[in-house]
């Protein structure tokens, strides 16, 4: 049975699918809708939604710049924690999907709203991280999830109810893929796409060319970090936002950051997406190679231990939850030395590491020396290898009987 709401608050970003759903919403719950419409970064010019919201039924519409807190507050943090999911995705949709909740359920509170609504479909992702994030800011808000509930099941069953309606939308029953973009990365998934025998057409992509593409001369970029979050590119400090962007700029023209993945949905299915994410990217490289010279190796190895619990923590919706708290806690402890520059080359796709430096560095070039050096003597690795060898040595006398060997073998 449906809840009686009174005023529901939602994700609207003024395409086919939440224009539907904002007429739905009022005709259905016979309640007022509000529209929220999130900027992070997706480079659309936002200016007609709360027209475009209020001609299709809701009674106001908030369009509200958050690139900034997404930059700062969700993209770096993950990326202090190197997040890759199933070892390819920098986790573009996925951090953002937690920012829009928790806006979302701000506006509600300021609203006087009792339930907020999304329109994510009942076989994605996107429904469990809107929900899960609802659920731990807000617990008193009733969450509508249309797709879950109507008896429209197509593309072209919401551009009859548009057209019957008069609902002021601009789409056709051809959709080759679907398109999801940010300040981090453009994702694309679905129609000609859900074959994954298909290759990407190269005039889906929007902010990189293909490597084939790219300039024949490389170019070199240097990023500095202070505690782990870059802070300068080539020597100019920027803010996370304007930084991230710059290097979305740099990468696109290298072709960087494209990744084709079929990957494993938290509801149970695989899917195939295209992602572009030239930015992030060389970000990530930046980061693991200064790491590489400032993280002591037991930490080092311990924090990749965790990056794919981390990563699963943020792509299956549980940011808000106490354990990713938990795990960001410990990481950016580690991070606190891991400041310095890294100067990389980029080139047809590639990055490309070509030095790095740091006031914090752990490398010490007299241990590491192939040369004569007075610092390490090579006689006591023979002891160390005998230790590490003896548990190996018993395993291997246990076994020489059942080979038909002498026991002291």
């Amino acid at each position: 049975m449906k809840r009686a709401v009174k005023k529901i608050v939602l994700a609207y970003s003024g395409g086919l699918d939440t224009s539907v759903i904002c007429h739905w919403l009022a005709e259905t719950y016979q309640a007022e809708v509000v529209g929220f419409c999130a900027d992070l970064g997706q480079e659309e010019d936002l200016s007609g939604v709360p027209a475009k919201a209020r001609a299709s039924g809701a009674s106001d519409c908030f369009v509200e710049d958050l690139k900034a807190e997404f930059a700062k507050d969700f993209v770096a943090p993950m990326m202090r924690a190197a997040a890759l999911y199933e070892g390819y995705y920098l986790l573009g949709t996925s951090i953002a999907r937690p920012l829009i909740a928790k806006r979302l359920v701000e506006i509600a509170r300021r609203e006087g709203a009792d339930a907020i609504s999304h329109g994510a479909t009942g076989k994605g992702n996107d429904q469990v991280r809107f929900e899960l994030a609802a659920q731990a800011l807000a617990p008193e808000l009733v969450t509508i999830a249309p797709w879950r509930e109507w008896d429209l099941t197509s593309r072209t069953d919401l551009i009859a109810y548009a057209k019957k309606h008069a609902i002021p939308v601009q789409a056709t029953a051809a959709k080759p893929y679907s398109i999801d973009a940010n300040l981090l990365h453009t994702s694309y998934e679905g129609g000609v796409l859900e074959d994954p025998q298909n290759a990407p057409e190269e005039d889906m992509f929007l902010t990189t060319v293909s490597p084939e593409r790219a300039p024949d001369t490389a170019q070199e970029v240097e990023i500095a970090f202070e505690g782990g979050d870059p802070a300068a590119v080539d020597g100019e400090r920027m803010a996370p936002q304007a930084l991230l962007k710059a290097l979305n700029v740099i990468g696109g023209r290298h072709g960087i950051g494209r990744v084709d993945l079929v990957e494993n949905r938290f509801v149970g299915m695989k899917s195939r997406g295209v992602y572009e994410t030239p930015g992030g990217t060389i970000w990530y490289h930046a980061h693991r190679a200064l790491e590489a010279l400032t993280l002591d190796r037991e930490v080092l190895h311990l924090r990749d231990s965790l990056v794919p619990r981390y990563a699963a923590l943020v792509y299956n919706g549980f940011w808000f939850a106490p354990e990713r708290e938990m795990l960001q806690a410990a990481l950016d402890h580690a991070q606190r030395g891991v400041t310095g520059t890294v100067r990389l080359k980029l080139y047809k796709g590639n990055v490309i590491v070509q030095g790095r430096s740091s006031p914090n560095s752990l490398y010490r070039p007299d241990l590491a020396t192939f040369e004569a050096d007075t610092v390490y003597d090579q006689a006591d690795a023979a002891g160390f290898i005998r230790l590490q060898a003896l548990r190996l040595r018993v395993a291997a006398m246990r076994a020489a009987p059942a080979r038909g060997e002498g026991p002291n073998a």
